[in-house]
């Protein structure tokens, strides 16, 4: 009976309490890659850890992809990453060359006559 101390009738479903699933999820336990074949050990490096990933032949194929395509950003430029500042060094470089292009010193030459 509501209303009446101690006649309640106790908990009903979804009226609050402990829910199942409800709270901070244990952390998984770390693997170790130094006791696992054909995981190369981390290099201080992060290139050369990709490069020596993408290089292990026992390593997944997927693996080596995807760390071939995450090295690729350190060994080539886009063409838009340059910058004006390179593109102005690049067009003047061009524009030095040839007809306006720095000349051949005079040679010099001593006669003590």
């Amino acid at each position: 009976m509501a209303g009446v101390k101690g006649k309640s009738g106790g908990p009903r479903p979804n009226s609050g309490g402990k829910r199942a699933g409800a709270g901070r999820k244990p952390k998984a336990k770390a693997t170790e890659s130094a006791n696992q074949p054909g995981v190369p050990a981390p290099a201080e490096n992060p290139l050369a850890f990709l490069l020596s990933v993408q290089n292990n032949m026992q390593a997944p194929l997927k693996d080596r992809i995807r760390a071939s395509v995450a090295a690729a950003q350190y060994l080539h430029l886009k063409k838009g990453d340059g910058g004006i500042k390179d593109d102005r060094k690049d067009a003047a470089k061009k524009a030095g060359g040839g007809k306006f292009g720095p000349r051949k010193a005079p040679t010099l030459v001593v006669s003590n006559r």
